[in-house]
C-alpha cells in the first residue's frame, strides 16, 4: 500500500485525482447550497444570495471543467449498450438530474444578481429556488452513489 493508500484508502487511492477533488467541492457546494438555504429561511436575504452565488460558482467550475468531459469521453459514447451496467446507468441518471439542476440552477442564481434580461425573469423565486435545491441534492446525492460504485464498490 502507498502512502496515499495509507491515509485515504485504496479506493479513494485509485480514483482519478479530478474525480476526487470533484466529489470534495462538490461536497462543499451542497453544504454551502444548506448554509444558504437556512440564510433565506432566516431572512437573511443578502447573505443568502451571497452563499449560493458562490456555491453555484464553485459547482459551475466542477461541472464546466471535470463533469462535462468525463461523460462525454467515457460514459456517452458507451450509451445506450451499456446502460445495464450500473456505474453507466448511474453515471447516465447523475448527468440527466445534474444538467438539469445546473442549468435550473445558474438561471436562477443570474436572475437572483440582476443579470437575466427582464423578459426572462420571473418575480416569484420560492418554485424555483426549491426545484433547484431538490434538484442539486439529487445530483449530488447521485454523484456520491457514482463515486462509490466506479472507485469503491
Amino acid at each position: 500500500m502507498n502512502g496515499l493508500s495509507q491515509v485515504v484508502g485504496p479506493a479513494v487511492a485509485r480514483a482519478p485525482l479530478g474525480a476526487t477533488a470533484s466529489l470534495i467541492i462538490i461536497l462543499l457546494s451542497a453544504v454551502l447550497f444548506t448554509i444558504g438555504w437556512r440564510l433565506a429561511a432566516g431572512g437573511r436575504f443578502p447573505a443568502h444570495r451571497l452563499v449560493q452565488t458562490v456555491a453555484a460558482c464553485l459547482n459551475a467550475v466542477v461541472v464546466l471543467a471535470w463533469m462535462i468531459r468525463s461523460f462525454v469521453l467515457y460514459v456517452a459514447p458507451e450509451i445506450p449498450a451499456r446502460l445495464d451496467q450500473t456505474s453507466y446507468a448511474v453515471a447516465t441518471v447523475h448527468a440527466v438530474v445534474g444538467a438539469i439542476g445546473f442549468v435550473l440552477g445558474v438561471f436562477v442564481v443570474l436572475r437572483a444578481n440582476r443579470l437575466v434580461p427582464r423578459a426572462l425573469a420571473f418575480k416569484n423565486y420560492k418554485p424555483f429556488m426549491r426545484a433547484s435545491y431538490a434538484l442539486y441534492m439529487l445530483g449530488t446525492l447521485t454523484g456520491v452513489i457514482l463515486y462509490v460504485v466506479a472507485y469503491v464498490g
